[in-house]
């Protein structure tokens, strides 16, 4: 056995000593680059700039997961306050401004996300419009995809004021917003199913799906696209025709066709996107965040419906039935994308945040999406929204997750 004694070494050929010491720089260095990049690509190369850093030009990352879970961690209590409030922030919707309309108590406000293996950095609008510089970013979906962009706009907005440039729609349901200092522009597109389809009416009391084709409301717009982040879902629960091909392919909750329920209806919605993304799409990052619980816990139009005003513990309440189901089907999907997209610019990702906000019972605006709803007492009837996030709220820390998902380009 070859001896360590110390002294021994010390006659060791000057030769053999320069000829090893390289190699205990150069072997960490390769192991490291390795897990970084374990399928290293000689592709054009892209720029990066994250939070800490100038922009740099560095080979595209193509790393097969994400370099911190998420997804797995617990709400802590917090006393810095949010970037915002509902006075300071104007792209707030009403219906989800819960301070301004008397939400009394603010706890809600004072949590943060913290991951359990990995360190979850602070939201830095700057940094953010850095990376998003020259570049147009669009959030598809309904109404949940406007809550997190409204969210975001408010975070970024404390370091530069966005512009509204373009609004059309019922509700706003599609608006432009553009940050002239860095040229930075955030639009947001209502497409519930992300497919094309015609939304129920007084005439036909169920929704028509027609899964073969993307929606061109924002498919005809994929050619200026920099960033894509779909959020949909909850609209696949409502009573529904599926087409496919010319040919209905059963329904949800409805007469005269089969049902066939909506979870496989969804994942063929999201491949559709998909692919359109892939096949239309220039150079772009696509991001899914996954399917966010509601939290109704009663009658929706009774008091008390989603009352809590702590999150829950972790373990005490667990992401299962049809909240997983949804979220597992849009992480398959993006699974599959991200295989199919392995020779094209297109790079999928997942914003896994369902069980993030499955803790958050105490986020909604509740009987609070009205304003001051017991100024004259609590009356036979009182709306509830346990779907949609208060304003600041927790839905902040998606973006939180977003930006470092960005930056670091995984």
């Amino acid at each position: 056995m070859e001896s360590s004694n110390p002294i021994e070494e010390l006659h060791q050929p000057l030769l053999k000593k320069l000829l090893c010491y390289p190699l205990y720089v150069i072997f960490p260095i390769l192991l490291i680059h390795f897990y970084l990049d374990p399928f290293y690509s000689s592709s054009t190369n892209i720029i990066i700039q994250t939070p800490f850093t100038n922009p740099i030009t560095t080979p595209p990352p193509s790393l097969p997961f994400s370099l911190c879970d998420y997804t797995e961690g617990e709400w802590v209590p917090t006393e810095a306050a949010p970037l915002y409030n509902g006075s300071t922030c104007a792209t707030i919707k009403n219906g989800q401004n819960c301070m301004a309309y008397g939400r009394p108590d603010r706890d809600f406000l004072f949590w943060r996300w913290r991951p359990s293996h990995c360190d979850l950095p602070s939201f830095s609008p700057s940094a953010f419009l850095r990376l998003v510089s020259n570049k147009h970013v669009a959030f598809v979906g309904d109404s949940l995809a406007r809550n997190q962009l409204e969210s975001l706009l408010c975070m970024i907005a404390s370091a530069a004021e966005p512009h509204l440039v373009y609004t059309s729609g019922e509700d706003n349901k599609f608006r432009r917003w553009i940050f002239p200092s860095h040229n930075a522009t955030f639009s947001i597109y209502w497409s519930p199913f992300l497919v094309k389809g015609i939304e129920k009416s007084a005439e036909k009391n169920f929704n028509q799906l027609f899964l073969e084709s993307a929606n061109e409301i924002w498919a005809k717009d994929l050619k200026d696209l920099d960033i894509l982040v779909f959020s949909a879902g909850h609209w696949f629960l409502h009573s529904a025709v599926y087409y496919q091909n010319g040919d209905v392919l059963g329904c949800h909750y409805c007469e005269n066709h089969t049902e066939i329920g909506f979870y496989d209806v969804f994942g063929k919605a999201l491949k559709t996107a998909f692919e359109s993304v892939i096949e239309r799409g220039r150079e772009m990052d696509v991001i899914l965040t996954t399917f966010t619980p509601a939290h109704f816990e009663g009658d929706w139009d009774k008091l008390g419906a989603c009352a809590k005003t702590a999150p829950y513990k972790e373990g005490e309440k667990i992401l299962e039935g049809m909240n997983e189901e949804m979220r597992r089907a849009g992480v398959e999907r993006v699974q599959e994308a991200r295989a199919r997209a392995r020779d094209s610019k297109v790079r999928f990702r997942v914003l896994d945040v369902s069980k993030i906000a499955l803790l958050r019972p105490d986020g909604h605006p509740g009987p609070y999406m009205n304003p001051y709803p017991f100024a004259n007492g609590v009356g036979e009837h009182v709306q509830n929204d346990c779907v949609h996030w208060c304003l600041p709220g927790p839905v902040d820390a998606w973006n939180q997750i977003l930006l470092d998902l960005i930056s670091r380009g995984s």
